[in-house]
């Protein structure tokens, strides 16, 4: 009888240590490990420039709440990984064709803008006759980089607001008045802009 009690908990025992060895094994997430720079910060990689850190693809070392709070949470910069530094590479080349792309239309839209003669913009006026005796026709309002760029808009030239560098609104009817534009990547142009009164009458 105890040979028997014996045997059987061997057996309970050798089934309790199989039943362990086939149980699914937990898996163990690997953590991207943050890497300490020489002054004690977080060594990061920048997925963009960001202005007084670095520029695209560098390896910066930056204050530790400052990784945490703001450049790895919001995507600006990753843990220089091997799989990281990867994708960050094949990033970088998409970002350089697409970069190639837009110069190549800018230099194309430059082009345009230096063979358009001028672009006409109406408003309100009224006439004014200055103390020497010479009339002005003078807006209501004025016109700005917005006008401009809707007016080149109108003409199927792709020209932001912000790309046109206008030092002073333009006040005054019947004059013609250039005007630069930088579009970005070095690329400058610039046009002629005509402002025609619609209407007048003495003031």
């Amino acid at each position: 009888m105890a040979k028997n009690s014996k045997k059987a908990a061997t057996g309970a025992a050798t089934g309790a240590a199989t039943a362990t060895l086939n149980q699914p094994k937990k898996k163990v997430r690997k953590r991207n490990q943050v890497k300490k720079g020489p002054h004690g910060g977080y060594l990061v990689v920048l997925v963009n420039d960001v202005a007084h850190v670095g520029k695209q693809g560098d390896v910066v070392e930056v204050k530790p709440g400052y990784a945490r709070n703001f450049l790895l949470p919001y995507g600006h910069a990753v843990i220089p990984s091997e799989e990281n530094l990867r994708t960050l590479e094949h990033y970088k080349i998409k970002v350089s064709k697409a970069r190639e792309a837009r110069i190549a239309d800018l230099k194309v839209l430059a082009e345009q803008l230096t063979r358009l003669p001028a672009v006409t913009i109406e408003a309100n006026a009224h006439e004014h006759v200055d103390e020497a005796g010479n009339t002005h026709h003078l807006l209501y309002g004025s016109i700005g980089a917005h006008d401009i760029s809707k007016a080149l808009k109108g003409k199927n030239l792709s020209v932001e607001a912000d790309m046109v560098k206008l030092e002073h609104p333009i006040r005054e009817a019947n004059t013609l008045t250039p005007v630069p534009l930088s579009l970005g990547y070095g690329i400058e142009a610039a046009v002629q802009v005509l402002v025609v009164a619609l209407q007048g009458g003495k003031k």
